[in-house]
Protein backbone atom coordinates (compact mmCIF):
# COMPACT_ATOMS: atom_id res chain seq x y z
CA UNK A 1 0.00 0.00 0.00
CA UNK A 2 1.23 3.65 -1.43
CA UNK A 3 0.02 6.39 0.23
CA UNK A 4 1.27 10.06 -1.97
CA UNK A 5 0.32 13.42 -0.67
CA UNK A 6 0.75 14.43 -4.11
CA UNK A 7 -1.33 14.45 -7.21
CA UNK A 8 -0.39 10.82 -9.44
CA UNK A 9 0.24 13.00 -12.52
CA UNK A 10 2.60 15.01 -10.57
CA UNK A 11 4.95 11.76 -9.72
CA UNK A 12 8.31 11.06 -10.97
CA UNK A 13 8.20 9.75 -14.35
CA UNK A 14 9.47 5.71 -13.22
CA UNK A 15 7.18 6.02 -9.93
CA UNK A 16 4.18 7.10 -12.37
CA UNK A 17 4.14 4.47 -14.90
CA UNK A 18 4.41 1.63 -12.45
CA UNK A 19 1.48 3.34 -10.13
CA UNK A 20 -0.80 3.56 -12.83
CA UNK A 21 -0.09 0.16 -14.20
CA UNK A 22 -4.04 -1.10 -13.84
CA UNK A 23 -3.13 -5.12 -14.12
CA UNK A 24 -1.03 -4.18 -11.07
CA UNK A 25 -2.43 -1.30 -9.35
CA UNK A 26 -5.72 0.54 -8.09
CA UNK A 27 -5.95 3.73 -7.36
CA UNK A 28 -8.13 5.58 -5.05
CA UNK A 29 -8.35 9.39 -4.49
CA UNK A 30 -9.73 10.38 -1.01
CA UNK A 31 -11.15 13.58 -0.82
CA UNK A 32 -11.83 16.03 -2.60
CA UNK A 33 -9.42 17.26 -5.82
CA UNK A 34 -6.61 19.65 -4.83
CA UNK A 35 -6.55 23.08 -6.45
CA UNK A 36 -4.11 23.14 -9.25
CA UNK A 37 -0.77 25.25 -8.17
CA UNK A 38 -0.56 26.27 -12.05
CA UNK A 39 2.86 24.37 -12.88
CA UNK A 40 1.33 23.72 -16.27
CA UNK A 41 0.61 27.13 -17.00
CA UNK A 42 0.18 31.05 -15.54
CA UNK A 43 -1.76 31.32 -12.42
CA UNK A 44 -4.68 34.75 -13.22
CA UNK A 45 -2.32 37.25 -11.44
CA UNK A 46 0.83 36.70 -13.35
CA UNK A 47 -0.85 38.47 -16.39
CA UNK A 48 2.57 40.83 -16.55
CA UNK A 49 4.62 37.32 -16.70
CA UNK A 50 2.73 36.07 -19.64
CA UNK A 51 4.18 39.01 -21.77
CA UNK A 52 8.13 38.15 -20.95
CA UNK A 53 9.45 35.88 -23.40
CA UNK A 54 12.74 35.90 -24.90
CA UNK A 55 11.13 37.74 -28.45
CA UNK A 56 9.85 40.70 -26.30
CA UNK A 57 13.11 41.09 -24.29
CA UNK A 58 15.49 44.14 -25.73
CA UNK A 59 18.87 43.09 -25.53
CA UNK A 60 20.46 44.67 -27.81
CA UNK A 61 19.79 48.63 -26.32
CA UNK A 62 22.39 50.84 -28.35
CA UNK A 63 21.70 53.36 -25.80
CA UNK A 64 23.93 51.69 -23.47
CA UNK A 65 27.60 51.27 -22.59
CA UNK A 66 28.98 48.53 -24.42
CA UNK A 67 30.26 46.75 -20.67
CA UNK A 68 26.38 46.88 -20.16
CA UNK A 69 24.78 45.96 -23.33
CA UNK A 70 27.50 42.69 -23.61
CA UNK A 71 26.29 41.73 -19.91
CA UNK A 72 22.21 42.04 -21.10
CA UNK A 73 23.50 40.05 -23.53
CA UNK A 74 25.28 37.24 -21.70
CA UNK A 75 22.34 36.88 -19.42
CA UNK A 76 20.26 36.90 -22.21
CA UNK A 77 22.08 33.74 -24.03
CA UNK A 78 22.11 32.06 -20.39
CA UNK A 79 18.47 32.18 -19.36
CA UNK A 80 17.85 30.80 -23.30
CA UNK A 81 20.10 27.92 -23.07
CA UNK A 82 19.11 26.89 -19.82
CA UNK A 83 15.30 27.09 -20.90
CA UNK A 84 16.32 24.50 -23.91
CA UNK A 85 17.55 22.13 -21.36
CA UNK A 86 17.23 23.13 -17.74
CA UNK A 87 20.03 21.22 -15.87
CA UNK A 88 21.12 22.81 -12.44
CA UNK A 89 20.54 26.32 -11.02
CA UNK A 90 20.53 29.24 -12.38
CA UNK A 91 20.81 33.00 -10.18
CA UNK A 92 20.12 36.53 -12.05
CA UNK A 93 20.90 38.88 -9.00
CA UNK A 94 20.64 42.72 -9.71
CA UNK A 95 19.20 46.12 -8.75
CA UNK A 96 15.48 46.07 -9.43
CA UNK A 97 14.91 46.51 -13.26
CA UNK A 98 17.75 45.06 -14.54
CA UNK A 99 15.50 42.32 -16.25
CA UNK A 100 15.69 39.63 -13.80
CA UNK A 101 12.05 38.47 -13.97
CA UNK A 102 11.68 39.32 -17.11
CA UNK A 103 14.30 36.28 -18.01
CA UNK A 104 13.08 34.09 -15.64
CA UNK A 105 9.22 34.88 -16.83
CA UNK A 106 10.85 33.90 -20.30
CA UNK A 107 12.26 30.81 -19.46
CA UNK A 108 9.03 29.51 -18.20
CA UNK A 109 6.95 30.73 -20.97
CA UNK A 110 9.77 28.61 -23.16
CA UNK A 111 8.83 25.33 -21.36
CA UNK A 112 5.18 25.89 -21.16
CA UNK A 113 5.10 26.40 -25.18
CA UNK A 114 6.99 22.72 -25.02
CA UNK A 115 4.23 21.67 -22.95
CA UNK A 116 6.52 20.62 -20.04
CA UNK A 117 5.34 21.74 -16.46
CA UNK A 118 6.78 24.92 -14.42
CA UNK A 119 6.08 26.90 -11.53
CA UNK A 120 6.69 30.61 -10.88
CA UNK A 121 6.36 32.00 -7.32
CA UNK A 122 7.07 35.47 -5.73
CA UNK A 123 9.05 34.16 -3.09
CA UNK A 124 7.47 36.41 -0.70
CA UNK A 125 4.05 35.53 -1.42
CA UNK A 126 4.85 31.82 -1.31
CA UNK A 127 5.91 32.14 1.73
CA UNK A 128 2.03 34.18 2.88
CA UNK A 129 -0.04 31.48 0.98
CA UNK A 130 2.30 28.41 2.78
CA UNK A 131 1.30 30.08 6.45
CA UNK A 132 -2.23 30.77 5.07
CA UNK A 133 -2.14 26.75 4.62
CA UNK A 134 -2.85 26.44 8.39
CA UNK A 135 -6.21 28.16 8.42
CA UNK A 136 -9.46 25.74 8.46
CA UNK A 137 -10.72 27.53 5.74
CA UNK A 138 -7.92 26.49 3.62
CA UNK A 139 -8.41 24.06 0.22
CA UNK A 140 -5.31 23.03 -0.01
CA UNK A 141 -3.22 21.27 3.03
CA UNK A 142 0.26 22.35 4.01
CA UNK A 143 1.69 19.67 2.71
CA UNK A 144 -0.14 19.63 -0.49
CA UNK A 145 1.21 22.83 -1.36
CA UNK A 146 4.76 22.39 0.19
CA UNK A 147 5.29 19.44 -1.46
CA UNK A 148 4.14 20.43 -4.69
CA UNK A 149 6.78 23.81 -4.87
CA UNK A 150 9.68 22.24 -3.39
CA UNK A 151 9.42 19.06 -6.03
CA UNK A 152 8.24 21.06 -8.97
CA UNK A 153 9.92 19.87 -12.53
CA UNK A 154 11.68 23.31 -12.81
CA UNK A 155 10.95 25.97 -10.24
CA UNK A 156 11.54 29.82 -10.51
CA UNK A 157 12.20 31.68 -7.03
CA UNK A 158 11.50 35.60 -7.84
CA UNK A 159 12.70 38.14 -5.17
CA UNK A 160 14.68 35.16 -3.31
CA UNK A 161 16.16 37.44 0.20
CA UNK A 162 13.02 39.39 1.11
CA UNK A 163 12.30 37.06 3.61
CA UNK A 164 15.79 38.40 5.61
CA UNK A 165 15.14 38.74 9.59
CA UNK A 166 12.31 36.01 9.45
CA UNK A 167 13.37 32.79 11.20
CA UNK A 168 10.31 30.32 10.11
CA UNK A 169 10.47 32.13 6.41
CA UNK A 170 14.47 31.29 6.13
CA UNK A 171 14.05 27.69 7.63
CA UNK A 172 10.83 27.04 4.91
CA UNK A 173 13.19 27.84 2.01
CA UNK A 174 16.19 26.22 3.47
CA UNK A 175 13.88 23.27 3.33
CA UNK A 176 13.00 24.02 -0.15
CA UNK A 177 16.23 24.86 -1.88
CA UNK A 178 18.41 22.39 0.32
CA UNK A 179 15.81 19.32 -0.98
CA UNK A 180 15.93 20.63 -4.96
CA UNK A 181 19.88 20.59 -4.41
CA UNK A 182 19.71 17.51 -3.47
CA UNK A 183 17.42 15.92 -6.04
CA UNK A 184 18.84 17.96 -8.67
CA UNK A 185 16.13 19.44 -9.80
CA UNK A 186 16.10 22.82 -12.16
CA UNK A 187 15.80 25.71 -10.42
CA UNK A 188 15.94 29.63 -11.31
CA UNK A 189 16.90 32.55 -8.67
CA UNK A 190 16.27 36.12 -9.01
CA UNK A 191 17.19 38.33 -6.63
CA UNK A 192 18.22 41.78 -5.57
CA UNK A 193 20.80 40.84 -2.70
CA UNK A 194 24.36 40.46 -3.30
CA UNK A 195 25.71 37.18 -2.86
CA UNK A 196 27.28 37.69 0.22
CA UNK A 197 23.88 39.23 1.71
CA UNK A 198 21.91 35.96 1.16
CA UNK A 199 21.17 34.11 4.58
CA UNK A 200 24.29 31.93 5.53
CA UNK A 201 22.13 28.65 5.45
CA UNK A 202 21.42 29.38 1.80
CA UNK A 203 24.39 30.38 0.06
CA UNK A 204 25.81 26.83 -0.62
CA UNK A 205 23.45 25.67 -3.28
CA UNK A 206 23.41 29.48 -4.68
CA UNK A 207 26.73 29.85 -5.18
CA UNK A 208 27.77 26.32 -5.49
CA UNK A 209 29.89 26.60 -8.61
CA UNK A 210 29.25 22.71 -9.23
CA UNK A 211 25.61 22.70 -9.96
CA UNK A 212 24.95 27.11 -10.46
CA UNK A 213 25.62 29.79 -13.04
CA UNK A 214 25.27 32.98 -11.54
CA UNK A 215 24.41 36.38 -13.78
CA UNK A 216 25.05 39.82 -11.96
CA UNK A 217 23.03 42.32 -14.28
CA UNK A 218 24.56 45.46 -14.48
CA UNK A 219 22.19 47.22 -16.40
CA UNK A 220 19.01 49.30 -14.72
CA UNK A 221 16.69 50.95 -16.18
CA UNK A 222 16.72 54.78 -15.19
CA UNK A 223 13.60 56.92 -14.93
CA UNK A 224 13.89 60.91 -14.94
CA UNK A 225 13.41 61.39 -11.04
CA UNK A 226 16.28 58.53 -10.62
CA UNK A 227 18.83 59.69 -12.59
CA UNK A 228 21.24 60.48 -9.58
CA UNK A 229 21.42 56.31 -8.79
CA UNK A 230 22.73 55.68 -12.17
CA UNK A 231 26.40 55.41 -11.53
CA UNK A 232 25.61 52.11 -9.03
CA UNK A 233 25.80 49.25 -10.78
CA UNK A 234 26.60 45.88 -10.83
CA UNK A 235 30.47 44.25 -12.09
CA UNK A 236 29.45 41.89 -15.10
CA UNK A 237 30.31 38.40 -13.47
CA UNK A 238 29.15 35.13 -14.50
CA UNK A 239 30.10 31.54 -12.28
CA UNK A 240 29.98 28.18 -14.35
Amino acid sequence: MIISIAPIEELEDRARTRLTNTEFCQIYVIGSKTPALYSNGWAPWFELQKKMTFESFDWKRVNLPLEQRQNLEAAYNLALDFAKSPDGWLVFAGVNGCGKTHLASAIVNYRYKLGKSSLFIVVPDFLDHLRSTFSPDSKVSYDQYFESVRSSELLVLDDFGEQAGRRWAQEKLYQVINHRYNARLATVITTSCSLDEIEKPHQFPVRSTRRSACCLMSWRRISAADRPAQKRTYRPQRKN
